[in-house]
């Protein structure tokens, strides 16, 4: 069973919080973040081709990738600020559908113990109107199914590490 996702969009004011727990290692959950062949495999929601032009997580980095819905086609783009490793990174998130609506998002990679982590991220934006514009494109389904891809992922990556320990 999937761990749920935990928003918190609070009325008015131009953020969002959200957690999710992983039943894997922190440093799973970091390096599906990090290497863009495994974020091309969960990242988004389920049935869109995800191309990645760029993928560089590293502090000073950069990214820029599609996703596919039929003849629809979203890009988005950032920067990579901090990228501390099995801890933290820091980015930029601008969907070039709405190039004024760059955010600024937080995602801390917290060790639970017991090969267990929670993600927690922030992302503030310029305006409630941005944000809200977010959330109602689907924002949230998009990262539910993401985070039950990205478990599937992991349960598949972890199993032959698990075989050999």
């Amino acid at each position: 069973m999937s761990n749920p996702l935990n928003l918190d969009v609070p009325a008015g004011l131009p953020w969002i919080d959200f957690t999710r727990e992983f039943d894997a290692p922190v440093e799973a959950v970091f390096n599906a973040h990090r290497d863009p062949e495994l974020v091309r495999q969960w990242l988004g929601p389920r049935g869109y081709e995800m191309t990645i032009e760029h993928w560089d997580f590293t502090s000073g980095g950069g990214y820029r990738y599609t996703h596919r819905d039929g003849d629809n086609v979203y890009a988005f783009r950032g920067t990579f600020h901090t990228v501390r490793e099995n801890e933290l990174a820091i980015q930029t998130f601008e969907f070039e559908g709405a190039p004024d609506e760059v955010a600024i998002e937080f995602m801390r990679f917290v060790d639970l113990g017991d090969g267990r982590c929670r993600l927690e991220g922030h992302s503030v934006g310029p305006s409630v109107e941005g944000r809200d514009m977010m959330v109602q494109s689907g924002m949230e389904t998009g990262m539910v199914q993401g985070y039950e891809q990205l478990d599937e992922l992991l349960g598949v990556s972890s199993a032959p590490a698990k075989a050999e320990g």
